[in-house]
């Protein structure tokens, strides 16, 4: 359902707050791509934007890295994510990319479409990198598939 970008954007940021909120340290590029299953420049790439929207920081030097404040943690939610890697055209278009897809002029899947894009626009905007974090650090949730 999100790009390919947008799946590496959300877990790097879920494994770097988990980081910063259970261990206090930043984490470098390497560490982030290994973790997530993702290639080191197309990781650079995500997080890149994720640090210019604001919603992930960025320390360089030797003791640099990538991490999430408090504050971040608390507030960042997986909406902003998504708008900032994906946009915001999937929370709130069309299910066939139409473009004038309306009540008055409704694509054939409208009304079935609407209170899916409302569920997950409500799930997107409710939970926090924080507490996502909390759920991978409890054993509740996983980054990576164990085979």
């Amino acid at each position: 359902m999100f790009s390919k970008a947008c799946e590496y954007g959300i877990r790097a940021a879920i494994y770097i707050g988990q980081q910063s909120a259970e261990l206090g340290r930043r984490v470098g590029l390497r560490d982030v791509a290994a973790e997530i299953d993702s290639p080191e420049a197309f990781t650079a790439k995500v997080l890149q934007q994720l640090v210019r929207a604001g919603l992930l920081t960025s320390v360089k030097g030797p003791t640099g890295g990538f991490e999430l404040t408090a504050q971040q943690l608390a507030t960042v939610t997986l909406r902003q994510i998504v708008v900032a890697i994906d946009g915001g055209d999937m929370l709130q278009g069309c299910a066939l990319g139409l473009p004038q897809c309306s009540a008055q002029q409704p694509c054939p899947l409208h009304y079935q479409f609407l209170p899916i894009r409302d569920q997950l626009n409500e799930v997107l905007r409710t939970h926090t990198i924080g507490e996502l974090a909390g759920k991978v650090h409890d054993g509740l949730g996983f980054l990576k598939q164990f085979t």
